[in-house]
């Protein structure tokens, strides 16, 4: 995410992450990871240097990316923003929990 800069990440944010619909499939069903960009506010060195080594691990091409992994670390699936909510949200991340992962 790109938290003090991405339009869109900031949306999501608002719209859904906050909202407890979100968080409570959240903490049933998901282990949660934020890696964040931010053009303003200064991370750690170590923090700016991991987040930047998922972002090439993962292949992270835009803001917001939201992926969701298998225990293993395998990519199950790729999303970003999506409109319509929280509840909308949660729906579409149930339906792409029920995907395999990705060929590498």
């Amino acid at each position: 995410t790109g938290s003090d800069w991405c339009g869109w990440c900031i949306k999501l944010d608002k719209e859904v992450f906050s909202k407890n619909e979100f968080k409570v499939f959240a903490k049933d069903h998901l282990v949660l990871f934020v890696a964040d960009f931010p053009s303003r506010k200064k991370l750690p060195a170590a923090t700016r240097a991991q987040n930047e080594q998922l972002a090439q691990t993962y292949g992270i091409e835009g803001y917001p990316t939201v992926l969701l992994l298998d225990a293993a670390g395998e990519v199950i699936a790729r999303t970003g923003y999506q409109s319509g909510g929280a509840a909308a949200y949660v729906k579409h991340l149930k339906e792409l929990l029920k995907q395999k992962p990705e060929k590498k």
